[in-house]
């Protein structure tokens, strides 16, 4: 079916090192540097050439740069042009601004000792890959170096607040560890161990439920270690918005993440600091949060009493739209015509159109197409910061979140009172809002975030279409999930139900689980277990 192309025993022996096949029309590049691919791929698209022939004619065999020798015949290491590939990646990305030439290289780069904080900083860019370090697997009562883990911001570490800042850190995260440890022993009582279940799963299932449970005393000051892999041009635009960013810490690690990067992907990141471009770029950003500020600083007013999770807007034709979208595909008909058509059907025509679309699901990955794109949701959401840190990776949708602050009020789970603690709980929330507002009086609303427990309140819009509806909220009700994001989302498929009216569309989320577990993450740790054994070769 395909045309092989045809390459002497050489060029074959070359491209066998830079290329995981030489006959197919589908093959990988292996070897390479990032701006090599990058560059290769930009003359790519500008040439009659295969990518194959384009390399060897081009990028091979100029001698500058050693790459790592393959063969394990050829006692000479072989050269690929790292400079021809910078000229051209310039030449196409500064000169003729082709900032698609920027995705077509990519790097990791782990992120330490980060601040809660900052994570959400770090994860603000849609088109990134992310791995965050979870509160619900870790106990976080050890210290490291004769210190809990947990930031001293520099804006704080100067001032005249740093020994009474330890001081409180320190006592919360004695109150942290002693909860931690409260709650192990309760949850065994209160869940034996069952017939067939290993001990490893049983004590991670009960390590989870007592995470779940302390973790709304641990200060948004927490570390955590962030893993990321994202494409040059997501790198750059991260970066220019850190630059502007109020809190020291982002800068902080924008400029590190900038000197690491450029040590494998330099030609990718050249913007980021020049005065004309990125440090332009990110003194509109700042510009535009100090007007902001401004203005917002004017209005007088407290926040009304809403509820948890309030449906601020819909689209009231939804089910309309998206069964005349998921017939577009299917008909030869202009858009507006369909949507007349489908505008005349009987709620039962319709209703069956969207049954056909959304098909005989398996399990929550089976997801209908585009059409479900039609509609949209905007909820105002005002849950605890522990629960809006799970809802936040959810990134392809639209959200947008307020500062971290302790004026709505924390959230208790119901444990603390089982346990014995509430009143604990109750003075440790309390000594927290009051250092807060100290905090506020010498260092401002964004640094005084840092000593706000996950427990406290945050207002936060979300607004996403049905597809992602689907996606967010049956993955985020599965039964392994937090009890409070849980009961989030499923206020949300409630409302999408019943105030919206959209029964078809809610109906067919058949994976939206509205049941309360005991030990949530036990059937998840079963169903690994089975996973494992089943991997584990037979002696």
């Amino acid at each position: 079916m395909y045309v092989r192309e045809t390459f002497n025993t050489e060029e074959r022996a070359v491209l066998n090192r830079f290329f995981t096949n030489i006959d197919q029309p589908v093959f990988a590049l292996i070897n390479l540097p990032e701006v090599v691919k990058g560059a290769l791929f930009a003359r790519y698209s500008r040439s009659p050439k295969s990518l194959r022939r384009l390399f060897l004619d081009e990028f091979y065999d100029q001698p500058e740069v050693p790459i790592e020798e393959l063969a394990e015949d050829s006692e000479s290491a072989e050269l690929v042009s790292l400079k021809r590939a910078e000229g051209l990646f310039d030449r196409v990305f500064s000169q003729f601004g082709d900032d698609s030439v920027a995705q077509l290289g990519g790097a990791h780069i782990a992120c330490e000792q980060a601040s809660n904080l900052l994570t959400k900083v770090l994860e603000w860019g849609r088109l990134s890959a992310y791995l965050e370090q979870s509160t619900r697997y870790i106990f976080y009562d050890q210290k490291v170096e004769n210190r809990y883990r947990y930031i001293a911001p520099p804006e704080i570490e100067t001032g005249p607040l740093a020994a009474e800042y330890t001081k409180t850190m320190d006592w919360l995260f004695d109150e942290y560890s002693e909860l931690v440890h409260t709650c192990v022993p309760y949850f065994e009582g209160e869940f034996p161990r069952e017939e067939g279940d290993s001990q490893f799963i049983y004590t991670s299932s009960i390590r989870a439920k007592a995470c779940d449970s302390a973790r709304g005393l641990l200060p948004a000051a927490t570390t955590s270690n962030v893993g990321i892999f994202a494409s040059g041009q997501a790198y750059e635009s991260m970066l220019i918005r850190m630059n502007s960013h109020p809190l020291e810490e982002a800068r902080d690690y924008a400029r590190m993440m900038l000197e690491e990067l450029r040590k494998v992907i330099p030609s990718f990141l050249k913007r980021v600091d020049l005065p004309e471009r990125g440090e332009a770029w990110s003194g509109y950003f700042q510009d535009n949060h100090e007007a902001m500020e401004r203005i917002a600083s004017s209005i007088d007013a407290e926040p009304s009493g809403i509820d948890e999770v309030t449906l601020v807007e819909w689209d009231h034709d939804a089910e309309n739209k998206i069964a005349a979208a998921a017939l577009y595909a299917h008909t030869d008909l202009p858009d507006s015509q369909l949507q007349a058509l489908v505008n005349d059907m009987s709620d039962a025509d319709k209703a069956e159109v969207i049954k056909a679309y959304v098909g005989d699901r398996q399990n929550r990955r089976h997801k209908p197409g585009r059409g479900m794109e039609r509609s949209f949701y905007r909820f105002d959401v005002l849950s605890d910061f522990g629960s809006f840190r799970d809802l936040q990776r959810h990134r392809m949708l639209t959200l947008d979140w307020q500062r971290l602050g302790v004026k709505h009020g924390y959230s208790t789970p119901p444990a603390i009172e089982e346990v014995g603690w509430t009143q604990r709980w109750n003075d440790a929330m309390d000594r927290m809002a009051d250092f807060h507002d100290t905090m506020m009086n010498e260092h401002g609303p964004d640094v005084s975030q840092y000593v706000v427990p996950f427990g406290y309140k945050l207002r936060y819009s979300m607004q996403f279409n049905a597809r992602e509806a689907f996606h967010m909220l049956e993955l985020r009700t599965s039964q392994q999930g937090h009890p409070d994001y849980r009961r989030v989302c499923q206020l949300m498929h409630t409302a999408i139900r019943e105030q919206a009216g959209h029964k078809a569309l809610a109906d067919a989320m058949s994976y939206v689980d509205h049941g309360s577990y005991g030990l949530e993450r036990l059937e998840a740790e079963r169903r690994q277990e089975q996973k494992r054994e089943a991997s584990t070769p037979a002696d």
